[in-house]
């Protein structure tokens, strides 16, 4: 079951979806881009902070203005990066809370790769 785009929007603004879309996050988080879906997620959720402290700089403090966009970017890559930095931990414990078992969807994204790999090897060199 595939939520409605109000509920995907609020999933990747950092909302929790309802039980039953359970499956559907953890094939969020087992899909092979999934590491692309998360940074966009983590984007999103960081965005909106970054721009308050542009604006009260500029507005509250009266900052010039490229000094407000530096502080932002700053802020925006930082939090980002640190939310990249512990992305698998992060999706564990996202999955968790949906009733999977912690490593379930890191042993399901190695299994994964380790398919496509011998589907690789098998291709090249099994023909």
């Amino acid at each position: 079951m595939t939520p409605n785009v109000a509920l995907r929007l609020w999933y990747f603004v950092g909302g929790r979806l309802p039980q039953r879309y359970r499956e559907w996050v953890f094939q969020d988080v087992t899909r092979p881009d999934w590491l692309l879906r998360f940074t966009v997620r983590a984007l999103l959720q960081v965005l909106p902070l970054s721009l308050v402290i542009g604006t009260v700089l500029v507005l509250a403090l009266g900052s010039p203005i490229g000094l407000a966009v530096a502080c932002g970017a700053i802020g925006l890559i930082v939090g980002v990066y640190f939310s990249l930095s512990y992305a698998a931990e992060s999706v564990e414990n996202r999955i968790t809370k949906y009733g999977f078992r912690h490593g379930s969807a890191g042993e399901t994204r190695a299994k994964r790769t380790d398919d496509d790999q011998q589907a690789r090897y098998n291709a090249t060199w099994r023909s």
